[in-house]
């Protein structure tokens, strides 16, 4: 897309340096605020995630006119094209495979069963509504949905990455987005005051937690030795991975896109003579390869952490693009997106019946998923500060399998859906 001019545009910022400008401000004052300065400050975030305002600020700006979201160079190519790819590597190479699977068979068994849960409540909430109120899932709603799957099993990147690859509408979009944080903040809330009650829950459900114990002290034990603060080269080091194998998997996947739909039959039933495809495919696999090598102990230096900052700028540059006058257009999405969750819920619930997994592990192999690494964290530390990366393990192998699931959760809704 070509950058935009004032011929262009009526928005009164017109020049995309500006723009961005204006969105990496914005970040920095919102996550500033976060930080509690004040009182009142403190209270607001409480109730008022700053994922939301990530969202909100920039589309308020599109919304009266001040900016022009759909137009311009900062959400394509700079943020879809660039921060998404390169958070989706930083975020991908944190993954420690090995952790994950020490963490026990009851856990990992209770992850996955909500990853089930999420991918099954997506097609159960979908057939339910075309028999019942076929108007809420008409149109490309599954593409929206296929969005949301990669946020709730993965992560955000996940979900824009969904997105590109389904070309879902940026105001459909934007409804879906207010469903996802609406529904994951309330189901978080759930679970942290459900945290509180942990001990008279597991006494009565006659759960084992004896293995939670041994993790506390294991976890505590890696995070005294292993954190640092990075230096120079570490940074650019971590700048350098990301953006080099962005580059690359830039170069490769215009060739690899045009074999595919040359030589493959229905490739692009299956989006597979998509570059851009094959970008965010290139991208994960390369940070999940390298996620088995040394350069995964750069994340001791904050590599997540550059890589969230990329995503943050990302959802920002989405929530430009949407127009508050047309979210209430459709609020039988949220209706879908409650009987989703309540899939989920029940789905995770029978399994964790089944091998008498404490409420920890049910919590945090729900918010593993929904949540990702930014909120699993903050689950798990409410059951013990020690278990916090706990939460970010699951979380980010959301990020290495978020994007694949949700794209063939996307295929089944869009039979499903008759297209």
């Amino acid at each position: 897309m070509a950058p935009e001019t004032a011929e262009t545009s009526t928005a009164l910022i017109a020049n995309d340096i500006v723009v961005f400008g204006l969105i990496a401000a914005t970040l920095g004052l919102i996550f500033w605020l976060a930080s509690g300065p004040t009182p009142f400050w403190k209270k607001f975030f409480a109730w008022v995630p700053a994922l939301l305002l990530c969202y909100f600020v920039p589309a308020i700006y599109n919304t009266v006119g001040l900016i022009d979201g759909s137009q311009g160079a900062v959400y394509n190519p700079i943020g879809s094209r660039v921060l998404l790819p390169v958070a989706l590597v930083l975020l991908t190479m944190t993954i420690d495979l090995k952790g994950v699977l020490r963490l026990g068979p009851r856990l990992l068994f209770v992850f996955c069963a909500a990853t089930f849960g999420l991918f099954l409540g997506a097609i159960v909430a979908f057939q339910l509504f075309q028999w019942f109120w076929p108007a809420v899932v008409a149109g490309e709603v599954w593409k929206g949905m296929a969005a949301l799957a990669g946020s709730w099993i993965g992560g955000g990147a996940n979900m824009v990455a969904i997105r590109e690859v389904y070309q879902v509408d940026a105001t459909l979009f934007g409804q879906f987005a207010v469903v996802d944080v609406a529904i994951a903040n309330l189901w978080m809330a759930t679970l942290l005051f459900l945290a509180g009650r942990a001990a008279t829950i597991d006494a009565r459900s006659g759960a084992d937690t004896s293995a939670i114990d041994e993790m506390k002290t294991r976890l505590e034990a890696y995070e005294a030795a292993n954190a640092r603060i990075p230096t120079l080269t570490d940074l650019m080091v971590i700048l350098g991975i990301g953006f080099g194998i962005v580059g690359a998997a830039h170069a490769v996947s215009a060739p690899v896109a045009a074999w595919f739909g040359a030589h493959v039959p229905n490739a692009s039933q299956y989006s597979l003579d998509s570059a851009f495809v094959w970008v965010v495919l290139l991208a994960t696999f390369a940070g999940l390869g390298l996620s088995f090598t040394p350069v995964r102990r750069l994340e001791n230096a904050g590599m997540a952490k550059i890589g969230s900052a990329c995503l943050y700028f990302l959802i920002a540059s989405i929530g430009m693009q949407m127009d508050f006058t047309r979210l209430a257009e459709r609020p039988g999405l949220l209706a879908l997106g409650v009987v989703w969750m309540g899939v989920h819920i029940l789905v995770l619930w029978g399994a964790a019946r089944l091998v008498r997994a404490p409420l920890f592990y049910f919590a945090i192999g729900s918010q593993g998923n929904i949540g990702a690494a930014a909120s699993a964290p903050v689950v798990a530390a409410a059951f013990h500060p020690t278990l916090a990366p706990v939460g970010v393990l699951l979380g980010t192998v959301g990020y290495a399998t978020g994007t694949m699931i949700a794209y063939w959760l996307g295929q089944i809704l869009r039979m499903m859906a008759g297209q």
